[in-house]
């Protein structure tokens, strides 16, 4: 006898559908998992068989790949045996169902839901942290995007034989084998990104947060690749500010900001109570759920990375203590686009709107762990800084620039990285690390306007003169730091290299504004 639930678009059977239990049953159904150990803070700490995102095993379905370039694609007949092959499986299975809503503004919320093998609870603890629940919505609200998750069942002839299946068409993500948290949460909001797109605005892979300052309240998105600072920079406070949202937004025209998240998936590795007091305190709450974070008894360890470094914790934005909602926030005022660099990219650049759209759509950075080992420690240039943007990525730029043209915001190039080289430079004093001190600097002073800049002959951007609270000017003028080491010509070969490179991997993009191109190039 099998129990059966119906979506807008499927009718699944299986053993039982454990539908909306609550955080208490989820906790107890996570902690009989054999993979979970409790902490010393009564949370659980799942070790997962995957440990990163499985980019080269996500594939939109579509008939007309021509239309997704960029992405990897499989046909809807395929797609159809992949979804009876689920199918069938699930009926032999107990599964939970987690129903909410991606954002909580009523003008623009759109109802999600998550089908999971009981066997993974955690996952389904995780995501309902992250849904909101409104209690507004009407009992039969079918939801705009489904996720169907079987982590246990491999499918062959599939990297790893692994598989995201994207159905943008029906608002449908299947997966299969793979049992990181995070495929359940980029599953709903990669869909969600094309919603945000045919409704005008452009989904951004940025965190939010609101400054303080003497002129008076500022809203702040920052841009930035999964494990580049993106979280940090969120959370580090300037001035009493508030997180607003750590992982994607909304942007729509007129600077509207819509949020998208009731909690956090942040990254553990090297958490500093020291650096990142609020974040630590989130992450060590009761109730909140760890994944892949390295744990001795009862011990946790953040700084260890024999196992990965993409240990994650997923939290309620109440742990937090203080944050602000999204439908309190005013349009944005500046944006940030954070680039992990390990050279001549300075700790702060201010950019003209074509130079602004020609940055986002480099996504220029360094890849971490998030990624998986492929990506760690390579120079990365990923359109947007959002791998999840499932639309040809000549499209960002073209809406972003419409975007910030139609308001004003002024947008900032930010190294989060190193200048002069790598981590194995600064012993030898050859580079000096963008530590977080030195980052939150910055934001304090663009939104209190206290920067001062010039133009820089190279790039034409505008670099800081000065910046109160950042005494090196080495970080604001990379430039220096080659000078005096007599490396000018090291340095000049990275800008020639750079605007090389840059050239060519915008001239990808057929459907990109020449603008923007030139700007950068």
């Amino acid at each position: 006898m099998t129990q059966k639930l119906e979506g807008p678009t499927y009718l699944l059977e299986a053993k039982s559908f454990l539908i909306d239990p609550g955080q208490d049953e989820l906790i107890t159904l996570t902690a009989k998992m054999p993979n979970a150990r409790r902490t010393k803070y009564d949370n659980l700490n799942v070790t997962t068989r995957v440990d990163s995102r499985s980019a080269g095993s996500t594939f939109i379905v579509t008939d007309t790949p021509e239309d997704h370039r960029g992405h990897k694609t499989i046909s809807r007949e395929e797609y159809t045996r992949i979804t009876s092959l689920q199918e069938d499986y699930i009926r032999e299975q107990d599964m939970i169902v987690i129903n909410g809503t991606i954002g909580n503004d009523a003008e623009f919320r759109v109802p999600a839901r998550l089908i999971i093998e009981a066997a993974n609870a955690n996952v389904a603890g995780s995501q309902d942290l992250l849904y909101f629940h409104p209690g507004d919505l009407p009992e039969d609200t079918q939801p705009t995007v489904s996720v169907i998750y079987t982590p246990n069942l491999p499918l062959a002839d599939y990297p790893n034989e692994r598989c995201i299946a994207v159905d943008l068409e029906n608002g449908v993500t299947r997966v299969l084998n793979s049992d990181y948290f995070g495929e359940s949460k980029k599953g709903g909001l990669r869909m969600w990104n094309k919603i945000v797109y045919d409704r005008g605005g452009i989904p951004l892979h940025a965190g939010c947060k609101a400054v303080p300052s003497p002129r008076g309240e500022k809203t702040f998105l920052i841009i930035g690749l999964s494990g580049t600072g993106k979280t940090t920079t969120t959370f580090t406070r300037q001035n009493d500010s508030k997180p607003v949202q750590d992982d994607f937004i909304a942007l729509m025209p007129g600077g509207k900001v819509y949020g998208t998240e009731n909690g956090c998936f942040a990254k553990t590795y090297a958490l500093s109570m020291e650096y990142e007091p609020t974040i630590y305190g989130a992450v060590t709450a009761r109730g909140s759920y760890l994944e892949n974070v390295s744990q001795k008894d009862d011990e946790l360890d953040f700084f260890d990375e024999s196992f990965t470094a993409n240990g994650r914790a997923v939290f309620s934005m109440e742990k937090l203590g203080w944050f602000k909602d999204a439908r309190d926030v005013g349009t944005v005022d500046y944006l940030l686009i954070l680039n992990r660099n390990n050279n001549i990219i300075p700790a702060v650049a201010r950019l003209k709107p074509e130079q602004a759209a020609g940055y986002f759509m480099l996504g220029e950075t360094m890849g971490t762990s998030a990624g998986g080992k492929d990506e760690a420690g390579k120079a990365l240039r990923v359109p947007g800084t959002n791998p999840f943007f499932p639309l040809p990525h000549g499209f960002q730029g073209n809406r972003f620039l419409e975007l910030i043209s139609g308001h004003p915001v002024e947008v900032y190039l930010m190294n989060t990285g190193w200048v002069g080289g790598g981590q194995d430079d600064v012993d030898s004093g050859r580079a000096k690390k963008v530590k977080i001190p030195i980052s939150s600097a910055v934001v304090k002073a663009i939104a209190e306007g206290a920067i001062s800049f010039t133009t820089d002959p190279d790039f034409g951007y505008e670099i800081a003169t000065a910046v109160p609270g950042i005494d090196d000017i080495d970080f604001l003028q990379p430039r220096r730091l080659y000078d005096r080491q007599e490396r000018l010509g090291e340095y000049e070969g990275h800008v020639s290299r750079l605007k090389s490179e840059r050239a060519s991997f915008l001239a990808t993009f057929p459907k990109l504004g020449k603008q923007i191109i030139d700007a950068v190039t």
